[in-house]
């Protein structure tokens, strides 16, 4: 029979187990909107053991509310250096709609989310919601800054701004996916000076801007990487707005990039 106090030690030791296990993992991303579900879904099938932070406690990103609200968002038929969306939309499980346009697709937004999000976490990944990376863990190698892992804590600690020290997680690549905030890049920017000078994206340019988001994205420094709408910020890169195939190629690319940097 259930009993308050089984369940709640079966909730604190089930969790803080997981949390000691992915204390050292192979990859960390940060975001778990549709460019770090997809880097998520390509890296934990690959066999890396990878850790999503979301400082929501909603997966999605800006996804989940389609166009201003209005629940659709659209894909359309998009290859970018060898990368095409229909391999993305079918390893991915994405339910897709025809329009009365030529290679242009539908789908609802939440289906789209929920799809990425179940293919992640079947493909291995670890998934947190409620998290927020506020630093960087870094070394310096022959003169060369390497990102080794992330700082966190919980979200509503970091809302509530008290003042505790947060946990470390190592990691031997970290990925930048939070979207326009480009939180990752701007903290590296901040506190290791590597000058990039993240701003905002620029204006939208929804066809050039889903070519040029995934042209972009790769690695940063050493151990640090950048896609979707992060990479957009970083680069001033137009916006696409409820456009989600530049987002799902950049996830793919940053997934294969870091796959090569980590079995060289």
């Amino acid at each position: 029979m259930l009993d308050e106090a089984i369940m709640t030690s079966i909730i604190l030791r089930k969790s803080v187990d997981e949390l000691n296990e992915y204390t050292e993992s192979d990859v960390i991303i940060v975001g778990a909107g549709p460019a770090g579900l997809t880097a998520a879904y390509y890296l934990a099938k690959a066999g890396f053991k990878t850790l999503v932070f979301e400082r929501k406690i909603s997966y999605g990103g800006g996804m989940n509310g389609g166009g201003s609200l209005f629940h659709k968002v659209v894909v359309e038929e998009l290859e970018v250096e060898g990368l095409n969306v229909k391999e993305v939309v079918k390893d991915l499980d994405i339910p897709l709609e025809e329009t009365e346009y030529e290679g242009i697709y539908v789908t609802d937004a939440v289906a789209l989310t929920s799809s990425m999000a179940r293919k992640a976490v079947e493909a291995g990944a670890k998934v947190l919601l409620g998290w927020h990376v506020e630093d960087l863990i870094y070394r310096e190698i022959n003169g060369k800054k390497k990102v080794v892992g992330a700082v966190a804590l919980w979200s509503p600690i970091h809302v509530a701004k008290l003042h505790v020290d947060p946990i470390f997680f190592k990691s031997r690549a970290l990925i930048d996916a939070t979207g326009h905030g480009a939180e990752i890049l701007k903290v590296a920017d901040e506190k290791l000076g590597l000058n990039l000078n993240v701003s905002r994206e620029s204006g939208a340019w929804a066809e050039r801007a889903e070519v040029l988001v995934v042209k972009e994205t790769g690695k940063v420094i050493d151990g640090l990487y950048a896609a979707g709408m992060a990479v957009a910020s970083w680069k001033k890169l137009p916006r696409m707005g409820p456009a989600v195939s530049g987002m799902l190629l950049s996830g793919l690319k940053v997934a294969r990039v870091v796959e090569g940097d980590l079995k060289s």
